[in-house]
């Protein structure tokens, strides 16, 4: 089930000093230095060559893996005619990670989070026998469940209670997936605290979140696959963003290319967005400082209120060196905030216009898109990359039908980091 193959890369680069670092698949930072920084993968191969593996795995010269695994899919992207002719815009493509029969998306989860999960799961070193720990607001947790479930592989996955109904698998999943709910009115950073907190039991090793090469190599799919059929790099990238991972895996994933020769020099400018009124990323990036302080401002970010839940990480990875401040300042990029009005009328119109349902958050890239495009900010003639991380719930729903996944044990805040807690986990492993 779980396939060998040869290592396509042996160091990582530290985005702060430069140093090359071994990775034996669980280095999440450079430890000889107190700053955090981001790590780069330093791949074998400089050019990108697409190879005969399934899936994803086509892009495997520059993924930091030791295996493939079993049911990968790639993100879809094709030339928009519709949409693009309802804003005025003359190439306008779109990359969808999803399921859509019609456009060759086979994504069953819904979700670009999937490259992600595949990715992460080929790179960390089962051989070890600990079992992956991950937090999620709902679709990086879907995701996961599938990889692991599918592969046989130990997985817990930490999920808000209240985000549980984002909870679904089209298949039956294997007792090798455990989920843990972060009960009461815990939100997603609570989650990531809890995981973390897991973390340090023996037999346990958290994901690394954005700080694992892997998470983002495997986003950066995405852009790969979307450029390679586009011929050029665009002028624009659209997504919207809760960490904003997926943005500077982006901005990595064009770095590459460049260095290629394979294409003419550009970066594109990553056209982000936030959902009003949980824009602490748009907030600092509009003064351009390097700090997002949402603890001091909790009361102005109330995440409670924005539709599209997936998108309040508390504690994303923006100032620190290799970040998402770092990937903006370089793209000459910019970050949009958008109502949740904006953005479910974006979402009605892309399912009209398209002919398929996205998720609030692929909602939120549309609209900042609109606005740009009604602002006149945006020239009509540009080169354009809608990435819509997710949608095709209707398709799946049809086709497959969604079993809703119940927590195998519930955890309170106040409980964290209590004998409580660590016997509640200690029991739901024993159980195997």
């Amino acid at each position: 089930m779980i396939m060998p193959m040869i290592k396509n890369h042996e160091k990582l680069r530290c985005m702060a000093t430069g140093m090359e670092i071994d990775d034996d698949g669980l280095v999440f930072h450079n430890r000889a230095i107190e700053e955090p920084s981001l790590l780069r993968t330093i791949y074998l191969n400089k050019k990108l060559n697409i190879n005969h593996h399934p899936g994803l795995y086509q892009y495997s010269d520059w993924l930091p893996i030791r295996r493939i695994l079993q049911g990968s899919s790639l993100p879809s992207t094709y030339r928009s005619t519709k949409l693009a002719s309802y804003l005025g815009l003359s190439k306008l493509h779109i990359t969808f990670n999803g399921y859509w029969k019609e456009r060759n998306a086979d994504m069953t989860t819904g979700t670009f989070k999937e490259c992600e999960a595949y990715t992460v799961c080929s790179r960390f070193p089962w051989e070890l026998g600990k079992t992956l720990v991950v937090a999620s607001a709902g679709n990086t947790a879907r995701a996961y469940m599938k990889v692991c479930s599918e592969n046989q592989l130990p997985l817990v996955l930490v999920v808000p209670n209240k985000l549980l109904t984002r909870l679904w698998s089209t298949t039956r999943v294997n007792h090798c997936v455990k989920v843990i709910s972060a009960d009461g009115d815990c939100d997603y950073s609570d989650a990531i605290k809890l995981s973390d907190l897991i973390s340090t039991m023996d037999g346990f090793q958290n994901s690394g979140g954005t700080r694992n090469v892997a998470k983002r190599d495997g986003l950066g799919v995405t852009v790969l696959s979307a450029i390679s059929m586009m011929g050029e790099i665009p002028d624009y990238y659209y997504q919207a963003i809760g960490s904003g991972a997926g943005a500077i895996a982006a901005y990595e994933a064009n770095l590459r290319l460049v260095e290629s020769g394979d294409y003419r020099y550009k970066m594109m400018k990553l056209h982000l967005s936030q959902n009003i009124p949980f824009t602490p990323i748009a907030d600092a990036w509009k003064q351009r400082i390097r700090t997002v302080d949402i603890e001091e401002e909790h009361a102005k970010y109330q995440i409670g209120k924005i539709c599209a839940k997936v998108l309040s990480n508390r504690n994303p990875p923006y100032g620190l060196a290799g970040g998402l401040y770092d990937a903006l300042t370089k793209s000459e990029g910019n970050v949009f905030s958008v109502t949740n009005r904006e953005i479910k009328e974006a979402c009605a119109l892309f399912e009209k216009l398209e002919g398929c349902d996205i998720l609030p958050e692929s909602g939120a890239a549309v609209a900042a898109l609109i606005k740009n495009i009604n602002s006149g900010s945006v020239a009509k003639q540009s080169s354009i990359l809608l990435n819509i991380t997710g949608g095709g719930y209707k398709n799946i729903k049809g086709d497959f039908g969604i079993n809703r996944i119940k927590p195998d044990v519930s955890i309170g805040r106040q409980q964290f980091a209590t004998d409580l807690m660590y016997k509640k986990i200690q029991a739901l492993i024993e159980k195997e």
